[in-house]
């Protein structure tokens, strides 16, 4: 097997340990849409370090990932809930949420009235701003 193959299977093998933590964390419901009863897979938010990090880690449905994989498939409706999740205390959670947000906002009011009314660390957004979905 290819070097490049071997380096892939330990990254998954070491993302597959965070699973049940992760779970634990979400209430075995996607971290983003809220959703429960669906299947969850780990996703690593972008930008992703060279090793798997915990902390950079979310529990989401294979919708939404599939969602912000491809942002023209985002329905701003079925994201109105993102003005609770703005205040979320875990920091992967608030930046994918400004993320959408700022996405969504191109053609969407709403989307940065909620982010000018929230109290943002200014790291926070600027890491947001940094690896934008597109």
């Amino acid at each position: 097997m290819g070097k490049g193959y071997e380096s892939n299977q330990e990254r998954l093998n070491t993302l597959a340990t965070f699973g049940k933590d992760l779970a634990r964390r979400a209430k075995s419901k996607c971290e983003l849409s809220q959703k429960s009863g669906v299947p969850l897979k780990i996703y690593e938010v972008p930008p992703n370090p060279k090793e798997p990090d915990f902390s950079r880690c979310l529990m989401l449905s294979e919708e939404t990932i599939a969602q912000i994989n491809r942002p023209k498939n985002l329905n701003a409706n079925d994201w109105r809930h993102l003005g609770e999740l703005i205040w979320s205390e875990e920091a992967m959670v608030q930046l994918m949420t400004i993320r959408i947000l700022i996405y969504l906002g191109k053609e969407h009011s709403w989307c940065q009235e909620l982010i000018d009314d929230a109290y943002l660390d200014e790291e926070v957004l600027e890491a947001a701003a940094a690896a934008p979905i597109n």
